[in-house]
């Protein structure tokens, strides 16, 4: 007989003989609730006890979570973010909290953004991006910005650079159009945060990430947003002119340009022209902006380009203002050249960030220490090749120099001006001595005007065989 088939009697109604149903869950629990007499001042007591109990357990359980969440050592726990999270901490904002950076003040904007961030734990949880970079719908936004700093400030922390920041900010510039850099060094858009490099970034890599370059507006951020200004834009209305650009759409943007190509022989030869119209065109334009901030080129501009209109304290150097400098730093900068691209260096006049990679870059952290011990000796080599191309040298080495008065007298004339080696070195500083190649691989000369054009038959200097 099987035991299991019997029914208990207290299951069945002695009367009908057909069984009871035991109430579910919520039907004794509203049974009871329905029996509770609420006109008891101890039952209303107890009632809101239990109330202000669970309130604190609920809230104070969902504010533990959100304050969980809102740590830097939250965003710690994904390995992913271990090259943002090391840089924050060696940057000047690691005292505070990533969302008083990330998230909008209000409670209402964090929730919100709460319920957003749940696609982050579902690229955590299925796949982790190649390489993270920030929302291009959306910035860190000036109201973080102005919770901790002053927006009447009118000179940076340095004092050297006079900068109007209530009027940038009045005129719709927000705060991280010049200050993406501050807290992670820009390493999204250097792109060195990828996927394949994570295991790499300890504090010690972060230290040697945080270059000031990479922390401060470069010289390239004012002028080109300076420059857009003065042709009537508005860069900043644009999201994607603040934040990097996301590397899977330029992905997908670069596929889409490869299939719209029909023709390769066309596509090459356009590329090449292209090419060389935009490198040409970069050049005049870098010439350009370099000899506006000088002082030699001026034009009716809102926003000037010189120099001095926003520096205070790096000003031109009293040895520049000797009468015929353009004509006789040539010696100071044989003796002092590393001095002299610490001001003339095109470089920092460049807003986009080339890619980098990282362990190259480590390397070359290494070399750099090495290389502090090792001061600069004078060498016409180096200064020539940085002559040609350095855009600030070349911006004037391109012009005929007042010295060389007109052609046909400079023509018999300059001998006297090139009788040592030494002095023939200067010489060759802009022209060459020789035709140059086609094929060479050499700098390019500033001029076209060569030696042995006129010298056919050789130089009195020459020993013959």
């Amino acid at each position: 007989m099987a035991f299991w088939g019997k029914k208990k009697n207290k299951d069945i109604d002695p009367e009908t003989r057909e069984d009871k149903k035991k109430p579910g869950l919520f039907r004794r629990l509203w049974q009871k609730f329905r029996k509770i007499d609420w006109k008891d001042p101890v039952t209303r007591w107890k009632a809101l006890f239990v109330a202000l109990i669970g309130s604190i357990v609920i809230f104070g359980g969902g504010y533990g979570v959100i304050s969980f969440t809102n740590s830097p050592s939250f965003c710690k726990s994904c390995h992913e973010m271990a090259p943002e999270y090391t840089t924050f901490t060696a940057s000047a904002h690691s005292e505070i909290s990533c969302v008083q950076c990330h998230i909008k003040p209000g409670f209402v904007n964090m929730m919100t953004h709460k319920v957003i961030s749940l696609k982050e734990v579902y690229h955590h949880v299925m796949g982790i991006p190649e390489q993270i970079v920030q929302t291009e719908h959306e910035a860190v936004s000036d109201q973080n910005c102005l919770q901790c700093h002053s927006k009447n400030r009118l000179v940076t922390a340095s004092k050297d650079l006079i900068v109007n920041h209530k009027g940038h900010i009045e005129e719709g510039v927000p705060c991280i159009s010049c200050h993406s850099g501050v807290a992670h060094a820009k390493i999204a858009a250097r792109g060195i945060n990828t996927e394949e490099v994570r295991s790499h970034w300890t504090e010690d890599v972060a230290q040697q990430m945080m270059e000031q370059k990479y922390l401060a507006p470069n010289m390239g951020t004012c002028i080109d947003c300076h420059d857009k200004v003065n042709n009537g834009e508005k860069p900043w209305k644009d999201v994607a002119y603040l934040v990097p650009p996301n590397p899977e759409h330029l992905e997908e943007a670069a596929k889409r340009e490869t299939k719209e190509t029909t023709s390769e022989v066309k596509h090459d030869a356009a590329t090449e022209e292209e090419e060389a119209e935009a490198v040409a065109s970069h050049d005049d334009k870098t010439q350009a902006l370099i000899l506006e901030a000088v002082g030699k080129q001026t034009k009716d501009v809102k926003l000037s380009m010189e120099c001095e209109t926003c520096h205070q304290r790096v000003k031109v150097p009293q040895s520049h203002r000797v009468a015929n400098w353009g004509g006789d730093h040539g010696g100071t900068a044989l003796q002092e050249l590393d001095q002299c691209v610490d001001c003339h260096q095109d470089s920092k006049w460049f807003r986009e960030i080339p890619k980098e990679d990282l362990m190259s870059q480590l390397k070359m952290a290494e070399v750099k220490e090495e290389d502090k011990e090792h001061k600069y000796t004078a060498n016409i080599n180096v200064v020539r090749e940085q002559s040609r191309i350095n855009k600030f040298c070349s911006a004037c080495h391109g012009e005929r120099p007042e010295s060389h008065v007109e052609s046909d007298v400079w023509l018999t004339a300059h001998a006297d001006k090139a009788q040592t080696p030494e002095m023939k070195a200067e010489c060759f500083v802009c022209h060459d001595r020789e035709e140059p190649k086609a094929d060479s691989t050499d700098v390019k000369a500033p001029t076209d005007v060569y030696c042995q054009y006129c010298h056919r038959t050789g130089f009195k200097d020459e020993v013959k065989n």
